[in-house]
This record gives structure tokens, C-alpha cells and sequence, in this order.
């Protein structure tokens, strides 16, 4: 207090004056820290990486960080981020650019890393050079199995609308890691359930998988497409025949004709039932128990999306000739 004192008389300041003065070095203090911080600067940073990267066999991420030495161009905001950073900076690369040494061991070569500059120095960064020609990480091996992916979904369309193809999943099949006992009873994953409704066209996004326990998915998120095609309904009667009866032998289908309701792609180019032809084989009664059988179609046009029939399942009967 007496240094104070003796300091207030030197620069003739009393009483509340104190206040005023500090706030105003405080002030002063703030608005030279925001000009430093704020010009631009030229210095060699260095910033641990750690690498992120889908590989099949392989750990997403790798065991430890690699450091990257570059000149900079930036602020010295960013400078402090830079220098100041305790974490390491997960950079996602991309396979391609990932190349195999030896064992668990990958690089980096310089010219791949000029494309991650932005991920690893921040936007507001200038890499005038690059000091560290290459990083290199190490991936541990992991047990991995393809299964497919299913789609779990609700689709609801307009009328005379449908999807001839159904539901195209892209991958169709992704890698599962874990251990091996948690794999061995995995045969596919699924989508996460979504609903699309009153469809009119075709559609297409993206859905993450459903987490499974233990086990880590690559990737996680996968692609649906969806075609919808007008349709339109035709309605014909006809006869249903028996092939590949031996000779000696006759085998009469119950009811022998059915109605057969075609969905056709709009527009319609003529009449399927001119074409096509429904049957029961002889092999699927020999082998049948109640002698109940589903007929096969032959000819069937290409316009044709779906049909469907009634009866469904036809009673069969053999007897000699």
C-alpha cells in the first residue's frame, strides 16, 4: 500500500482515480493482446496426428500419434491453438492415400498430406512448406467378417404405383470387426428401420446400421435406392398344365385354370397373357407330401412387374393312362 501511495503521488492519482487508472491499463492490455493476437506470423508448428482411416483387416484409427512439422502462414490466435494444442489431431484420410509399408506399419507421403492442411493446421492456416516428408502410422490388425446388409424399412406408395426392383442397398455388404467369437453367429446386419410414404417417384438416402454389441461396423451408414414405376392392372384367366409327367403316367390339376392379375409397366405394350405360360412340374409332386403344388410361369414378359394368382396352390392327382 505504501508503494501504491507513493506511486499515487508521483502520477498525481487519488482516491477513486486508482480504479480508473487500472481499468484503463486493463483496457489497454486487452486491446494490444487482441492486436498481437490478430496480425499475421510466419512460424514452424508442429502438430501431433493421429490418423483415422477405413481399412479392411485393420483398426480404424491408429495406435499412437505421428507428429507433422510445417512453416506457417496464420494468425497468432492460431499459433497459440497450434502450440498450445494437448490433444492430438484426428485427421480422416482416405485409403487411397494410405500406402503399406510392412506388417501394421503405413505412410504418408508429403504430396497426399498438402490435401489434409485444412484438417490438421485449421482453414485460417498458409503451409508454405511442408518440413516432415513423411508420417507414418501403425494400425493394429483386427478380426473382420463381410456380411449383408439388409434394409428393415415400411414403404407405402400412391395408387398404381410400386417398386418392381424393391429396396437397393449400396454397399450391399459391410465389414464387421471383433473378436472371433463375436462374429461367428453374425450373417448380416440391418438397417436402421425408416418409413417412406405415398412414393410417386423413385427416392434415395442414406440410414445408418443398427449398433451391435462388441462388434464395430465399416461403415456405419449405408445408401438405399428405391425405383417407382406406374402400373397398370390386367386380369386374365388361364389354363394350368402338368410337365415333365413320365410317359404311362397322367397328373390332373385342381382347379386347371386360375386368374391371373398382372401389374404391368406403364404404358402397357400388349397383352402378357399371350405370351406367358403357368404349370405344375412333376418333380415338385413327386417330392410334395400332400401332393399341393405352387406353379411355375414360363414366358413371362418383361413389362410385367408382378402378377399375382387365384387359387395360389393347386391340388394334383396322378393316375395311369
Amino acid at each position: 500500500m505504501k508503494l501504491l501511495d507513493r506511486l499515487g503521488k508521483v502520477l498525481g492519482i487519488k482516491g477513486r482515480d486508482w480504479v480508473v487508472f487500472i481499468l484503463s491499463l486493463l483496457l489497454a492490455f486487452v486491446i494490444w493482446l487482441i492486436d498481437t493476437v490478430s496480425e499475421t506470423y510466419v512460424k514452424t508448428v508442429s502438430v501431433p496426428v493421429v490418423a483415422v482411416c477405413p481399412m479392411e483387416g485393420y483398426a480404424a484409427q491408429s495406435a499412437s500419434p505421428a507428429v507433422l512439422m510445417a512453416r506457417c502462414r496464420t494468425t497468432g490466435y492460431n499459433l497459440l491453438r497450434l502450440n498450445q494444442a494437448r490433444n492430438p489431431v484426428q485427421v480422416s484420410f482416405q485409403p487411397s492415400d494410405m500406402h503399406h509399408r510392412e506388417g501394421e506399419v503405413f505412410y504418408v507421403t508429403v504430396a497426399e498430406l498438402n490435401r489434409y492442411s485444412p484438417a490438421i493446421f485449421g482453414n485460417d492456416a498458409g503451409v508454405e512448406a511442408v518440413l516432415t516428408d513423411t508420417l507414418y502410422f501403425r494400425f493394429h490388425r483386427e478380426n473382420c467378417k463381410k456380411v449383408p446388409v439388409q434394409a428393415v424399412c415400411n414403404l407405402s406408395f400412391q395408387s398404381q404405383y410400386m417398386s418392381g426392383t424393391g429396396v437397393r442397398i449400396t454397399p450391399d455388404s459391410v465389414l464387421v470387426y471383433g473378436e472371433p467369437f463375436h462374429l461367428e453367429n453374425i450373417e448380416r446386419v440391418y438397417t436402421q428401420p425408416f418409413t417412406l410414404a405415398e412414393l410417386a417417384g423413385p427416392a434415395h438416402g442414406e440410414v445408418r446400421l443398427e449398433r451391435m454389441k462388441d462388434v464395430r461396423l465399416s461403415p456405419q451408414e449405408v445408401e438405399y435406392h428405391i425405383e417407382v414405376e406406374r402400373f397398370v392392372e390386367l386380369v386374365s384367366t388361364i389354363p394350368i398344365r402338368a410337365r415333365g409327367v413320365p410317359p404311362g403316367r397322367t397328373l390332373t390339376v385342381i382347379p386347371s385354370v386360375a386368374r391371373v392379375t398382372y401389374r404391368c409397366a406403364f404404358p402397357v405394350l400388349g397383352d402378357p397373357s399371350g405370351n406367358v405360360s403357368f404349370y405344375i412340374d412333376y418333380k415338385d409332386f413327386s417330392n410334395s407330401l400332400s401332393g399341393k403344388c405352387l406353379p411355375h410361369n414360363d414366358g413371362l414378359p418383361r413389362g410385367v412387374l408382378s402378377y399375382s394368382m387365384e387359387p395360389e396352390v393347386f391340388e394334383c392327382v396322378e393316375s395311369e393312362r
